[in-house]
């Protein structure tokens, strides 16, 4: 990995256009389950951050190599932290710097307890057209535990408000295998969600990242982990559930109404190139090269309004061949779409494809991998499912 200050084009072309991420890393407050970078820093710091954000926006205008951005992504963070006018000066930005193709797809993710009347149709009005809600639980005790700021009404409450401003396409997000959490309450968190007018559902088993609150809490026995056994059967109702209320199962955890995928984090899954903006925010070539700018607001700041601008802190990772080729295994897997055996062998090689079969032989015997010979397609079973992580890593090249 080495450390750059200076953008590269990007290298691979699409004919459906490339996607564009905006990391915003701001919270009002931290979850105790969350490590990924943000800050609480007041309105001073949002403010200077918008002003800095648009002109790395505009520094790096050259990037896209003249593609269309077929996705944008307000991620975080919380990005309805940030002002109206700050993220209507934003994507202002965004569209003043790039093409943006008609019909693409925008999404905020916000919180309940950010959402009015009021704020959703200036949302929808400056250009939103998907909005990611940070529900996790329907709960108020498990909320409270979380440190969420919303209650299980305000998260309903904020549906039925983004639902009235005419944002069609609405994802919530949910966690299972929380502290305090069994079967029952999980069945009750997912009815819930499947009654309210959403189009995308997302939802994730705990991962007890190290260095979180949670970590520390677990560290001093105070709070018990969910077992295995429940966690898998969480996962199984979900399916069920979901499939039951015509919810098609299309990413291992991603449920959507047909014609609803999340096109952005599918563009990820496909290996589609994307720019990233903002601290912490990741890009990726389409080829070999990642862009990671560094996850720290004031540097970040400092760099981009400095009276003679530069780009913010980087790092760029050159990927081997082997580390492409598992990031196409993992990626593609964990859709139903599946692992397409000829595309691996056109782009990395016979003798890939050759590794991958037999490395994939047992576990198709088993039951865990579906074969389409028609296509020549890998594909998780609902058996594989459950242990995803194992046959994946067992496909993999690099150690």
């Amino acid at each position: 990995m080495t450390t750059s200050s200076s953008p590269s084009s990007l290298c691979a072309t699409t004919t459906e256009g490339i996607g564009l991420y905006v990391h915003v890393p701001f919270c009002a407050s931290r979850c105790i389950y969350c490590d990924f970078y943000s800050t609480t820093l007041g309105a001073d710091a949002r403010r200077s951050f918008v002003r800095a954000l648009c002109r790395e926006i505009r520094l790096r205008r050259d990037e896209a190599s003249g593609q269309r951005i077929a996705t944008v992504y307000f991620g975080g963070g919380t990005p309805s932290t940030l002002s109206d006018d700050g993220l209507k000066e934003i994507l202002s930005s965004i569209r003043e710097n790039y093409t943006v193709a008609e019909g693409a797809e925008v999404t905020l993710e916000a919180n309940p307890d950010d959402v009015s009347a009021e704020r959703a149709a200036r949302w929808r009005a400056m250009g939103f057209n998907r909005v990611s809600l940070g529900v996790q639980s329907f709960q108020d005790d498990i909320l409270a535990l979380l440190r969420r700021r919303h209650t299980a009404d305000e998260a309903r409450q904020a549906v039925a408000t983004l639902a009235a401003a005419d944002f069609a396409n609405l994802s919530i997000d949910l966690i299972y295998g929380l502290p305090g959490h069994d079967l029952a309450l999980w069945r009750r968190d997912v009815a819930e969600a499947l009654t309210l007018p959403v189009t995308h559902l997302s939802a994730y088993a705990l991962t007890i990242e190290e260095g979180t609150p949670l970590a520390t809490m677990r560290a001093k026995g105070w709070m018990k982990e969910v077992d295995d056994e429940t966690s898998l059967a969480m996962y199984e109702h979900l399916m069920e559930a979901t499939a039951a209320a015509n919810f098609e199962h299309y990413e291992i955890s991603n449920f959507a109404r047909p014609g609803f995928r999340a096109r952005h984090n599918g563009a990820y899954w496909r290996g589609i190139p994307y720019l990233g903006f903002g601290p912490g925010a990741h890009g990726f070539d389409g080829m070999a090269s990642r862009r990671h700018n560094l996850p720290d607001v004031k540097a970040y700041t400092a760099a981009l309004l400095a009276p003679t601008p530069s780009l913010p802190p980087a790092e760029t990772e050159h990927l081997s061949m082997a580390e492409r080729a598992d990031e196409r295994i993992f990626t593609a897997l964990r859709t139903c779409d599946g692992l397409d055996l000829g595309r691996l062998a056109a782009d990395f090689g016979a003798d890939v494809r050759h590794t991958v079969w037999r490395a994939a032989a047992p576990h198709i015997a088993a039951g865990r991998l579906n074969h389409e010979p028609e296509g020549d397609v890998l594909r998780l079973s609902r058996q594989g499912l459950f242990v995803s992580d194992s046959v994946m890593s067992d496909l993999m090249l690099v150690e």
